[in-house]
């Protein structure tokens, strides 16, 4: 019937219109332009799937979140005064150039006084963690992006449920899709001791409530002021280890003592403040405990610039030595991808270390795109067998960063991240060591491995590259 024709046209058009609408807004909003590129190809050719799509995922500015170190008044403004005013005596003054772009782009300051310990163990850095909270007198922050009822997660709960109950004020923020799975009686018991809890969602307002895109990547312990547990381990049975598939879980994971945790409590003030507009009344007492100094960077897709990009970038421009990255995700930009072959040309030794098994199948086929790019400008490319490998670490000649950011256009401008950097000598040679054993457990990839693949495989790793820009 011609009625029927005629309504299958004018949606058919209508689809396409939205398609031509949205790509318009994908060219003026994107910040990249292979992210744009992308989105408007995809929204133009398929209208029908990209536009539902691109409500969850197209946008790539948050917008509404306040930032309490950038803040002109109020009362995140105020934290953020204390906590300055608590810290300045431990402002180091002189630093490199490369720990100065950071504390601009951090946007707080390179702090002394501070002991610093890495951890590369999944089981010593859980029985860390949970003796630095059984310590804690009078308040526990955490911030996790993945909290499960699992083993781990259960004697973590029983845990902030037993302080809580003692008189010990806990604040816990979890990404709400990093951790949808939490049970509701899971929660409502400790809510019923008196913990008080948050997820971090970023789709609270009517024209944002299908926007999915944003998570808060961010593993945050804070205990009291005084001490900081900050890196790569979540809180789920894998961090141990007892993955099904995976197997051994090799991570990072870093304790703060000392001047430093304020800096970490104010971007989990902003965090929670953003969460459910209320501002936690904390103490900002100083408290000493070393010699080591380091600088806090949080990032995310509120902040004006590409900050963790960026970051990644001066680094591989001021590294003369070596250049060391490992993470589980490795899908660059154009702009990271040049800064680590300009470093492989001028002879600094460049290393990226990657999983040889990955859990998400499209970043592991992308990955395989940038082998040719790194290796013929003289960088080296290893992959890690001993397990999956989940640290973010960074090494830059005397610098060395450890945190939740992996090299990816998600935790360029989509995801909230934290890291902590450092310059001091003794940190910074521990991560050089803990590197090189992880390199003794990989291999040395070759450009082969992706040339000299059959055409489907090579079209698959090209259409999963095309896509990264929408991960």
């Amino acid at each position: 019937m011609k009625w029927i024709e005629d309504t299958w046209a004018g949606l058919i058009f209508c689809l396409h219109a939205a398609g031509a609408v949205h790509a318009l807004h994908a060219l003026m909003k994107n910040r990249t332009s292979q992210g744009a590129i992308a989105w408007i190809l995809f929204l133009i050719t398929f209208p029908y799937v990209a536009v539902p799509l691109y409500w969850f995922f197209g946008r790539d500015k948050f917008t509404g979140y306040v930032r309490a170190r950038r803040a002109k008044d109020g009362k995140l403004a105020d934290k953020s005064r204390d906590v300055r005013e608590a810290i300045k005596r431990y402002k180091v003054r002189q630093h490199s150039s490369l720990m100065k772009t950071a504390s601009h782009l951090a946007g707080l300051p390179h702090i002394s006084g501070n002991a610093l310990t890495l951890y590369t163990d999944g089981e010593k850095t859980f029985h860390e963690i949970f003796a630095t909270i059984e310590k804690a007198e009078h308040y526990i922050l955490l911030n996790y992006y993945i909290f499960k009822n699992d083993t781990v997660g259960e004697a973590m709960q029983e845990m902030l449920v037993r302080k809580a109950r003692a008189g010990v004020r806990v604040y816990f923020l979890y990404d709400e899709i990093g951790s949808s799975k939490l049970p509701r009686a899971f929660l409502r018991e400790m809510r019923d001791a008196g913990v008080e809890f948050h997820h971090f969602g970023t789709n609270r307002f009517w024209w944002s409530r299908f926007q999915y895109n944003f998570r808060n990547h961010r593993k945050i312990i804070i205990c009291d002021g005084k001490e900081a547990l900050i890196g790569g381990l979540n809180v789920a049975d894998e961090y141990l280890g007892w993955h099904p598939t995976l197997g051994y879980w090799r991570d990072t994971h870093m304790k703060i003592c000392g001047p430093a945790v304020l800096a970490i409590q104010l971007v989990f003030v902003e965090d929670w403040y953003w969460a459910c507009g209320a501002a936690i009344d904390l103490q900002y007492r100083v408290t000493e405990s070393g010699e080591q100094s380091i600088l806090i960077l949080p990032t995310g897709p509120a902040d004006v610039l590409d900050s963790w990009q960026l970051l990644i970038v001066e680094a591989s421009n001021q590294a003369r030595e070596r250049l060391w990255i490992a993470s589980p995700y490795f899908v660059p930009d154009t702009g990271v991808t040049s800064a680590l072959q300009a470093a492989a040309l001028r002879g600094v030794d460049v290393r990226i270390l990657l999983p040889d098994r990955g859990d998400n199948l499209l970043v592991h086929f992308a990955t395989y795109c940038y082998y040719q790019p790194i290796m013929d400008a003289g960088g080296a490319i290893y992959r890690y067998t001993k397990g999956f490998l989940h640290q973010k670490v960074l090494l830059s000649d005397n610098a060395a960063c450890v945190g939740t950011g992996n090299v990816d256009n998600r935790s360029f401008r989509l995801n909230f991240e934290i890291a902590g950097f450092t310059e001091d000598e003794g940190f910074v040679r521990s991560v050089r060591e803990m590197l090189e054993e992880d390199f003794l457990g990989a291999y040395l990839a070759k450009a082969g491995d992706y040339t000299d693949q059959p055409w489907y495989f090579r079209a698959a790793c090209r259409g999963a590259k095309l896509f990264s820009p929408l991960l």
